[in-house]
């Protein structure tokens, strides 16, 4: 028998993202949520299934259950002036072990009606864990850029523009030479290809390659959260 081909998404996958787009209310997704299953979930658990198997040679910490990894559909609009209920894209996010309630670094990819986004890194990081990072790239920042400028990632993904301050942070000296580094609010890559990729096979190929010429990047980001955790698990044993 012949192999089964790798998972990916259909043209049905990306007609729905396209109509809820269009019809972002619960009268229209309410009766339509099995074709949503179909066309969308079931689809991103079996993309996810392929994802963690290859995870295992890279970043086996971040490799996660799909329905943890895929996040809801539903928009949280508590402080939202919108108020559409749904997204207008699927997304899944690798948290690392321990992390998972929490920012961290990570692996991140969506899809959308126009586009596919993969990207690697800290997005939206907790106060403590944004001063946790600032400090470590202190004497960490040549080991940051050397990671950055990888010949592979570069080829691959960009970096994140980071959220800049336009000052230095609070209790960090003006004058270090990792200033630059230490004014971001985020640090990571990201790659944007057309929606239309999500349709082959080499879909899987294509997030993991990203995925793993961006892990040592999210590794040293998660160094001294990680370290922070052990140091937890050694208070309560």
């Amino acid at each position: 028998m012949p192999a089964a081909a790798a998972p990916h998404f259909t043209p049905e996958s990306l007609a729905f993202l396209r109509q809820l787009a269009r019809n972002n209310r619960r009268e229209w997704f309410t009766p339509r949520k099995p074709d949503f299953e179909r066309w969308l979930k079931e689809p991103m658990h079996a993309v996810i299934e392929a994802i963690n198997a290859a995870m295992l040679g890279f970043a086996p910490n971040h490799m996660q259950p799909p329905p943890k990894c895929m996040m809801r559909i539903y928009r949280d609009t508590r402080f939202s002036a919108d108020k559409t209920p749904y997204k207008k894209h699927i997304a899944a996010w690798w948290a690392h072990a321990g992390l998972l309630k929490t920012s961290g670094g990570g692996y991140y990819f969506h899809l959308s009606p126009t586009e596919l986004v993969i990207a690697a890194g800290v997005y939206m990081p907790e106060r403590e864990q944004l001063l946790a990072i600032r400090t470590h790239l202190l004497t960490h920042h040549a080991e940051m850029r050397r990671r950055l400028q990888s010949r592979t990632l570069r080829s691959l993904m960009n970096e994140f523009d980071g959220l800049r301050l336009t000052r230095p942070p609070k209790g960090f000296p003006a004058d270090h030479p990792a200033m630059d580094l230490l004014l971001c609010r985020q640090w990571g890559v990201a790659a944007t290809l057309p929606a239309q990729t999500a349709l082959h096979p080499t879909l899987v190929r294509e997030i993991v390659r990203r995925f793993r010429a961006a892990a040592p990047v999210v590794d040293l980001l998660n160094q001294p959260l990680t370290e922070r955790l052990s140091v937890r698990k050694r208070t309560v044993f």
